[in-house]
């Protein structure tokens, strides 16, 4: 029971991750939605030659460095963890938790955390790298007109793996969370465990956020198809 808890939340990140993409197929997911978003953004970049699209880029970029320099940060934490296992023991008994476990069961619930951290390391530098190709092809774009629906189909493609490795990553933060419960109590791992998956799923499938960013994609579509875009010719007249 003790080692099926410590690997719940490993196998619930990596099931949920697993699933997602077959979640999509009867509702899109807020990821989804938003990389459609992405493809607009591209599509809108090419017909403007001002700094916006650098700015943006740059921003999202320093969010991804920061996760990626806060997880090294967190994998030589565990490290440590390792090194004084009697110290971390008593350091968890004198914030009011009260640790029954043995030494191995501690190293391998620490070795399963470290997992991880390390997937999410990787996770968020592949990101990094594939956010920094992003501008790089979006800088390289040319403004005249000339630029092909394949390219920005292309560049849009890239910048939304970037996103979902860097949501891959961001997950692991999330699932994290339980293993630091387990240290209290078996159980109260693995219903945290599962209250976080719920939490990610209602995130991507239910939330407000998806309702506005869904609201958004159909009105930028109406528009596209000159759907209510002008009332006085009877564009927003339905049928």
């Amino acid at each position: 029971m003790t080692l099926f808890a410590t690997l719940f939340p490993l196998i619930l990140w990596f099931g949920y991750n697993f699933c997602s993409p077959f979640l999509d197929r009867f509702r899109p997911s807020l990821s989804s939605i938003m990389s459609m978003q992405r493809r607009r953004w591209v599509e809108n970049a090419a017909k403007r030659d001002t700094p916006l699209d650098a700015i943006l880029s740059g921003n999202i970029m320093g969010s991804v460095s920061f996760l990626a320099s806060t997880t090294a940060l967190l994998v030589l934490a565990i490290f440590t963890a390792f090194g004084n296992l009697s110290a971390f023991k008593t350091a968890l008994t004198t914030a009011g938790i009260s640790v029954t476990y043995g030494n191995a069961d501690v190293e391998i619930h620490l070795l399963v955390m470290l997992a991880i951290f390390v997937l999410s390391f990787f996770a968020f530098t592949l990101s990094l790298r594939q956010f920094n190709h992003f501008c790089i092809l979006l800088g390289a774009l040319e403004h005249d007109g000339r630029t092909t629906k394949e390219e920005l189909d292309a560049i849009a493609q890239l910048n939304t793996l970037a996103a979902k490795n860097f949501n891959q990553g961001l997950r692991a933060y999330y699932f994290a969370v339980p293993m630091v419960f387990w240290f209290a109590s078996e159980w109260l791992g693995i219903v945290a465990a599962l209250v976080t998956l719920l939490f990610l799923v209602h995130r991507e499938y239910f939330s407000s956020a998806h309702r506005i960013a869904a609201s958004v994609a159909v009105i930028a579509r109406r528009r596209e198809l000159g759907i209510g875009s002008d009332p006085a010719d009877g564009a927003g007249k339905p049928g």
